[in-house]
């Protein structure tokens, strides 16, 4: 049997790319990896000639990205700043503070920046020193690295970097 379509072809309107695409990291990284320790969900807002401190203000909450806030998955529990985090999905918020540089993990989830932001909802708070590198890094990026006892979570815009350490409870 032989169908004929004689209806009129539409075509799909696409969007063009994101100016601060989704990106996705995980640990460990290794899609054959069946033991996973955490993943982010994170946008990666570019400078495009713009200064990180007008875009990330000292004493302000950033949702540590773009578009919807940052969203960190733990698949088992871990230990942030002392405090243990059941497994999960969180978001992740920071606030800069010259040297150092405010990592909250808090309870809401699918929640676009940090608009509707609750520290009410906060798990935990820690205060982690914030480093700067000679490296430029063009889109807010960020990286596990694999330790003895966990993961750390690197963060990196502009010239500063960040270190969270995810310790396995």
């Amino acid at each position: 049997m032989l169908l004929v379509s004689l209806g009129t072809v539409q075509s799909q309107e696409f969007r063009g790319l994101d100016k601060s695409p989704l990106d996705m990291i995980e640990y460990p990284s290794s899609n054959q990896e069946p033991n996973k320790l955490a993943r982010v969900l994170y946008s990666r807002p570019q400078l495009n000639g713009r200064d990180v401190n007008t875009l990330v203000p000292e004493g302000k909450i950033w949702r540590m990205g773009a578009n919807e806030s940052t969203e960190l998955t733990l698949y088992v529990p871990m230990k942030i700043g002392g405090s243990t985090i059941d497994a999960g999905s969180y978001t992740l918020y920071a606030i800069p503070n010259g040297e150092q540089m405010t990592v909250i993990v808090n309870k809401a989830i699918h929640v676009w920046g940090a608009y509707s932001y609750d520290q009410e909802m906060d798990v935990v708070r820690v205060n982690l020193p914030v480093s700067e590198s000679e490296d430029l890094l063009e889109a807010f990026s960020m990286a596990f690295e694999g330790v003895d006892d966990g993961v750390h979570l690197h963060m990196g815009w502009g010239n500063y970097r960040v270190k969270v350490a995810l310790i396995k409870a």
